[in-house]
């Protein structure tokens, strides 16, 4: 139970090595996208890497040559998908969420944060978070697709072409 063979040690000590390399190597060819903030899709394929690794380490049937392709298989297939999403609009709209305007012009928009399980103690803290004390001062809170909020004060909104794919656009107000 707590020790099997040296040659075990070894080959799981050698295998670490050459299979993190790999994982290394393939990770930098694939760019930066692969290390960006993670949607829901990153975070799935970043677990299957680290599953796949622990496979390649741990399993002896599995091969670093089948283990190094499965990673690459991997990245490729997050290559993909995310040239996909970028080229087709309708694709995209598949494999990522959208934004969510969760406060609009002072008020909370319950329906929306209903839906997105949001509570208003979570919106009025992401709110105090970029130091604004007065939820009125607030044009826009928005939970963005990997999950954090942007909160817009009065005096940041200008035009409020950022939030256009939110739902619906908002106005900038006059500052009072």
């Amino acid at each position: 139970m707590f020790f099997d063979s040296w040659s075990d040690r070894l080959r799981v000590a050698v295998m670490a090595v050459c299979a993190y390399a790999a994982l290394i190597v393939v990770v930098r060819l694939s760019g930066k996208r692969t290390l960006a903030k993670m949607n829901a899709f990153d975070l799935v394929v970043t677990v299957a890497l680290g599953s796949t690794l622990a496979t390649i380490l741990l399993n002896r049937s599995v091969s670093l040559a089948e283990g190094a392709l499965a990673l690459a298989l991997l990245v490729i297939l997050q290559f993909v998908n995310a040239k996909a999403a970028v080229r087709y609009r309708s694709f995209r709209r598949v494999i990522k969420a959208e934004p969510s305007l969760l406060l609009s012009e002072g008020r909370m928009l319950t329906e929306a944060m209903a839906r997105q399980r949001i509570t208003e103690s979570e919106v009025l803290q992401a709110i105090r978070s970029q130091g604004i004390g007065a939820v009125e001062d607030v044009t826009a809170v928005v939970l963005e697709t990997d999950g954090r909020f942007s909160v817009l004060s009065r005096s940041q909104t200008g035009s409020g072409s950022s939030l256009k794919d939110v739902g619906r656009p908002l106005r900038a107000q006059p500052d009072s």
